[in-house]
C-alpha cells in the first residue's frame, strides 16, 4: 500500500464529510430560521408561537454551536494524524516505557494518554454546552459539583472496564497470529453482551439513583401492559434524570432476565398515565419486532468487518506512514493500528449515515403502529406531542437534513399517520 494513497484518500475523505456536513448544518439552520415566525398548520392549535420559537432558538444555537465543534474536531483529526501529535506521543511513552516495562505497559499508556487527551481537548465544548446552551433554555440541573463528579466517575468506571478490555485485545493481536481480528471480535462481542447484562445493576447506579416505581396504579397499568405484550422485566424503576437535565426519556436495559423498565422522573411529571403506558408500548414494538436484535447483528456484523480491515492494515506500512506516523521498528505496534483506525475511519464511515438513520426511522413508525395496536394511539400522539415542546425539537426541520441524520421522524410524520392528539385540557 502506497502511503501516498492512503494520504489522498483520508484528506479527500475528511474534505468531504466536512463539506456535507456543514453544508447539511447551515442548510437545517436557514431552513429552521425560515420558519420560526410561523406554527405549522397542523400544530397551530396545539403549540404556541412563543414554544415555536423557543425551539427555533434552540435549534439554531445548537446549530452554531455544532459548526465550531466540527471545525475544531476536524483540526484535532489533523493534528493527531498528518500533523504528528500521535506519533509525537507514541514517540515519547515508547523511549520512555517500553524498555523499562515491556510492550503490554507502554502500548496501555498510549491508549489511555489517547483517551484522557481527548477528553481534555472535549471537556469545554462539554462544559459550554451544558452551562450555557442547556441553562439558557432551561434544560441543566446540574450543578459544577456534579458535572465534575460525573467526569470523576467516568474516568474511574472507564480505567476499570476498558484497560482490561484493552488488555485482553492487545495480547490476542500479539498471540493469535493472522485471524486475531477474528479472535479480538469474539472477545468484543462477549464482552458488550456481559456489559448489557451487569450495566443495569453494576454501572448505571454509579451515576444515578433508581428507586422502584412506587405509583400503585401506574405500575398495574405498565404491568397489565408488558403481560398483554408477552415481555418480562425484572423491575420497573424511576431514574433521577431531573438531577442532570429537564430533558425526557424512558428506557429499557439489560439482557435476558436483567431487563428492566426505567422512567426518568421528569417524565412522569410530565405525562398521564395513559401517555406513559402508550411510550412504554412504543418502547415495547422495538423488542417485539426484533429491531433491538436486528441493531445487535448490524454493529457485530459491521465491527467484524471492519476488524478484518484492521487485521489487513496491521501489516500495510503504507498505512501508518500514510497517516503521519512512523511504525515502531523494536516495539509492538498494535496499540498503534488500533488508534490510527479509530482516528481514521469516521471520514468514510459517515456517509452510511442516511441508510442507518433511514433504518432507524422506519423502526419508529413499527414501534408506533405497534403501541397503537397495544395502548391508546391518541394518549401517544398527545405523549409524543409534549415531549417534542419540553424538549424544544423543532417542528420545521430540513427535510434533507431530515433524511441524512434524524434516528426518529419529525414530529410531522409521526403525528400525521398517528390518531389526532387528545385536547391539551386533557
Amino acid at each position: 500500500m502506497q502511503p501516498e494513497i492512503v494520504t489522498w484518500s483520508f484528506c479527500a475523505a475528511l474534505l468531504a464529510s466536512v463539506a456535507v456536513r456543514y453544508w447539511l448544518a447551515t442548510r437545517q439552520m436557514r431552513h429552521v430560521a425560515a420558519h420560526r415566525d410561523r406554527v405549522p398548520a397542523a400544530f397551530a392549535g396545539s403549540v404556541s408561537p412563543e414554544a415555536h420559537r423557543r425551539a427555533a432558538d434552540y435549534t439554531l444555537v445548537k446549530g452554531r454551536f455544532s459548526l465550531a465543534a466540527m471545525a475544531f474536531s476536524a483540526a484535532v483529526l489533523l493534528g493527531w494524524t498528518l500533523l504528528g501529535g500521535l506519533d509525537l506521543l507514541n514517540t515519547a511513552l515508547r523511549d520512555a516505557l517500553q524498555p523499562r516495562f515491556g510492550d503490554m505497559v507502554y502500548q496501555l499508556a498510549l491508549l489511555a494518554a489517547f483517551v484522557v487527551i481527548g477528553a481534555l481537548l472535549e471537556l469545554p465544548f462539554d462544559w459550554y454546552s451544558t452551562f450555557r446552551i442547556e441553562q439558557r433554555f432551561g434544560f441543566n440541573r446540574m450543578t459544577p459539583a456534579l458535572f465534575a463528579a460525573d467526569l470523576a466517575k467516568g474516568a474511574l468506571v472507564g480505567a476499570l472496564i476498558g484497560l482490561p478490555l484493552a488488555a485482553l485485545v492487545l495480547w490476542i493481536m500479539a498471540s493469535s497470529g493472522g485471524l486475531w481480528w477474528l479472535w479480538a471480535w469474539a472477545a468484543w462481542v462477549g464482552f458488550n453482551l456481559l456489559l448489557l447484562v451487569v450495566y443495569p445493576t453494576l454501572i448505571a447506579p454509579i451515576f444515578n439513583r433508581f428507586e422502584p416505581l412506587a405509583d400503585e396504579s401506574l405500575k398495574a397499568r405498565v404491568q397489565g401492559l408488558m403481560q398483554r405484550c408477552g415481555f418480562a422485566a425484572k423491575g420497573l424503576f424511576v431514574m433521577d434524570g431531573s438531577r442532570r437535565s429537564a430533558h425526557a426519556n424512558a428506557y429499557f436495559t439489560g439482557l435476558g432476565a436483567a431487563k428492566r423498565v426505567v422512567f426518568f422522573d421528569t417524565l412522569l411529571a410530565k405525562l398521564t398515565p395513559d401517555e406513559v403506558e402508550a411510550v412504554l408500548a412504543h418502547e415495547l414494538g422495538h423488542f417485539k419486532r426484533r429491531h433491538v436484535l436486528k441493531r445487535m447483528v448490524t454493529v457485530f456484523g459491521a465491527s467484524l468487518l471492519g476488524l478484518a480491515l484492521l487485521g489487513w492494515l496491521t501489516g500495510q506500512s503504507g498505512f501508518y506512514t500514510g497517516l503521519g506516523v512512523t511504525p515502531n521498528l523494536v516495539a509492538a505496534n498494535d496499540a498503534l493500528a488500533l488508534l490510527l483506525f479509530v482516528l481514521a475511519l469516521p471520514p468514510f464511515t459517515f456517509f452510511v449515515s442516511p441508510l442507518m438513520a433511514q433504518v432507524s426511522r422506519r423502526h419508529e413508525f413499527e414501534a408506533d403502529a405497534y403501541a397503537c395496536a397495544q395502548a391508546d394511539g391518541r394518549a401517544l400522539a398527545t405523549a409524543l406531542l409534549k415531549l417534542h415542546q419540553d424538549n424544544a425539537a423543532t417542528l420545521t426541520p430540513d427535510p434533507l437534513y431530515v433524511r441524512f441524520y434524524y434516528s426518529h421522524p419529525p414530529a410531522s410524520e409521526r403525528l400525521a399517520v398517528l390518531p389526532a392528539p387528545r385536547p391539551a385540557a386533557g
